[in-house]
């Protein structure tokens, strides 16, 4: 069996498929980055390219916890101080603060804080519960003040764009390539991805779930003509200790990996924030994605 599906590779049946695809590879969000276009002449492909590799550097710039310059930075290190911040800042963490919502607390822009805890190396290094209990404090969408245009974080507080960023990059790249072209598209950051219609011909673009084990290996094609794909997953991130797997994926409301999550779940939506917001809900669910995934009648795959 499979062990999980990181991300998607496009690829075209050549046998079946008649069509001139070119592609524009670049790496931002420490991801491998593409954009690929129906389209025969390579400077259209440069420009559009160059459209979207800018604008994903731009976002990463700004929102980036490596950068000492970036939006997200100056927020984290006000020390308690209301920050005034931009509209398109605004957006997110009004998005942010609906998840946090919906999610009655299990998606939390504020719980990054617990990478100071743990490191998903593969190795057995668990944190205590007394490592764990020390940042809970410091963890709560619930304990921010905003009020837009501020926010104001309790000191010592972060925020952290991680769990939505990629998804809004893709969403903003593939906008901005519809503005400037009618050719069909696709954005994939990092596997997370979204088309702008289908081929010529209304052919589907064909997305191949590639398997972990055996890079060479298909695991499923799936045929997208509208909308986006995003992909949550373990596959690489966990610990391993006295037999026990320890995911990644943290419920912000008691610091410790949620409970048997599938390694790998992938949902479809129309865009590609609303598909990542999904599948990450739907990994926190643990042993229960399943169920929700059933209830919320989402399309969408899993591999345990």
């Amino acid at each position: 069996m499979t062990k999980a599906v990181l991300g998607f590779q496009v690829w075209r049946k050549n046998m079946m498929i008649k069509t001139d695809i070119q592609i524009h590879a670049f790496r931002a969000m420490a991801s491998p980055c593409e954009l690929r276009v129906e389209c025969n002449d390579p400077k259209t492909v440069w420009q559009l390219g160059a459209i979207v590799e800018a604008e994903a550097k731009r976002i990463e710039a700004k929102y980036s916890r490596y950068r000492d310059d970036s939006m997200l930075s100056q927020i984290n290190a006000a020390n308690g101080a209301p920050i005034e911040v931009d509209r398109e800042t605004a957006g997110l963490l009004d998005y942010a603060a609906h998840c946090y919502a919906l999610s009655a607390g299990q998606f939390d822009i504020t719980s990054g804080i617990l990478r100071r805890a743990w490191r998903f190396d593969g190795s057995d290094n668990i944190p205590s519960k007394n490592d764990i209990e020390k940042l809970l404090p410091l963890i709560g969408w619930d304990k921010v003040i905003w009020e837009a245009p501020y926010l104001t974080l309790k000191k010592g507080m972060e925020i952290d764009f991680g769990g939505l960023g990629k998804e809004y990059a893709v969403d903003r790249a593939l906008l901005l390539v519809q503005e400037a072209t009618q050719r069909p598209a696709l954005v994939n950051f990092g596997g997370d991805l979204r088309v702008s219609g289908p081929l010529r011909g209304e052919k589907p673009w064909q997305i191949t779930l590639q398997s972990v084990d055996n890079h060479n290996k298909r695991d499923g094609v799936l045929a997208v003509t509208q909308g986006a794909l995003a992909t949550s997953g373990d596959a690489q991130r966990f610990l391993l200790k006295d037999g026990v797997r320890y995911s990644h994926i943290l419920d912000p409301r008691t610091g410790w990996p949620v409970h048997n999550p599938p390694r790998s779940i992938t949902v479809s939506a129309a865009t590609c924030m609303e598909a990542g917001i999904l599948s990450t809900l739907a990994m926190l669910q643990g042993e229960g994605a399943e169920d929700f995934l059933s209830t919320e009648k989402l399309r969408a795959w899993f591999i345990r």
